[in-house]
């Protein structure tokens, strides 16, 4: 015997799903007279032999012909009478923000750097939507099944995505090094590319972000190179710290490493370099036209032979180191 409904209506307790059908596999017998329930968050969408009748907003309403003007060619027979049943089928759309939906690139996006060069992107984000053409939305994806998810359609519309940002960075951005800093800017636009897509769909983007812009571990690396060189500042008075550090540990441990084959290795490196930098220093004084003087890392030099011969104390050593290290 046919199933006759009396109340249609449709809960979801997930939150996920899109569109629900009633009845689920199909039309179904309808009782003349109905009750249809649609609440605040919903529209239903009427259909009759495959094709759409009718779109009801929040409300109760009473299936007969004064809310649906068409029903009344409906009826399957006249032996009912005045409760003559009619096949039909309802679609609940839930029109609520479906938020915190991700999307991110499987395969690297391939891009060119005007610094880096070519170089392979990942990026991830979110975004929330909302159907804004519900009759639209049910004839374009959902079809004939009788549950349509967030989950159903996510996988589709990261790859429209995907291919909107692909077009964005390759348009708008240079370097990567200026991505942090447009994140927000980047969001825009690419949200902005995404309306048309999404309204042919029935769909509108409610909220669009950019999360993370994430480099291949080698290009990470020579950032991370690149960072550390910018830290360093001046090469050459980096070099005088580090020379004036080694003279002090070897200061401190005359028993020690400077005694090994590996201590006079570095001694010996040290030797070579000191050298090389006060030529360079004596260089550049002449070509600004300054005579050369003493300085700080030559009198320290000074003081450590002294150390050495046994002309100073150690005491006394390190209170001229002090001195002089702060004129460095």
């Amino acid at each position: 015997m046919p199933r006759l409904m009396e109340v249609i209506e449709c809960l979801d307790d997930s939150g996920r799903i899109m569109v629900c059908r009633v009845p689920e596999d199909g039309e179904c017998e309808i009782k003349w007279g109905a009750q249809l329930t649609v609440r605040e968050s919903q529209t239903a969408v009427f259909f009759r032999d495959g094709k759409a009748l009718d779109v009801f907003g929040p409300g109760r309403y009473v299936l007969e012909t004064q809310n649906v003007p068409l029903i009344g060619k409906l009826i399957t027979g006249l032996g009912y009478g005045s409760k003559s049943p009619f096949r039909a089928e309802v679609l609940f759309v839930n029109m609520k923000l479906f938020p915190n939906l991700k999307w991110g690139t499987r395969e690297p996006i391939l891009f060119k750097d005007t610094e880096l060069q070519m170089i392979r992107l990942r990026s991830h984000g979110i975004f929330s939507i909302q159907i804004k053409e519900p009759q639209l939305f049910v004839n374009k994806l959902v079809g004939t099944q009788g549950f349509y998810q967030d989950t159903d359609i996510e996988d589709y519309l990261k790859n429209i995505i995907v291919s909107k940002m692909t077009d964005i960075l390759g348009n708008e951005i240079k370097t990567i090094f200026d991505m942090p800093k447009d994140f927000n800017q980047l969001s825009l636009l690419i949200k902005t590319a995404l309306k048309l897509d999404f309204e042919g769909l029935g769909l509108a983007v409610h909220d669009f972000y950019v999360s993370t812009i994430s480099l291949p571990a080698e290009v990470q690396s020579m950032i991370d190179a690149r960072t550390g060189m910018s830290a360093i500042g001046n090469m050459d008075e980096f070099m005088k710290f580090k020379a004036a550090n080694a003279l002090e540990g070897a200061a401190n441990n005359p028993g020690g490493t400077a005694a090994t084959g590996v201590g006079m290795g570095a001694g010996i490196g040290m030797g070579y370099m000191l050298p090389q930098m006060i030529n360079q220093a004596m260089s550049a004084n002449k070509e600004k036209g300054v005579l050369p003087q003493d300085g700080p890392m030559d009198k320290l030099k000074k003081l450590k032979e002294l150390l050495d011969m046994g002309a100073i104390t150690k005491d006394e050593f390190e209170s001229k180191k002090t001195k002089l290290m702060g004129e460095i």
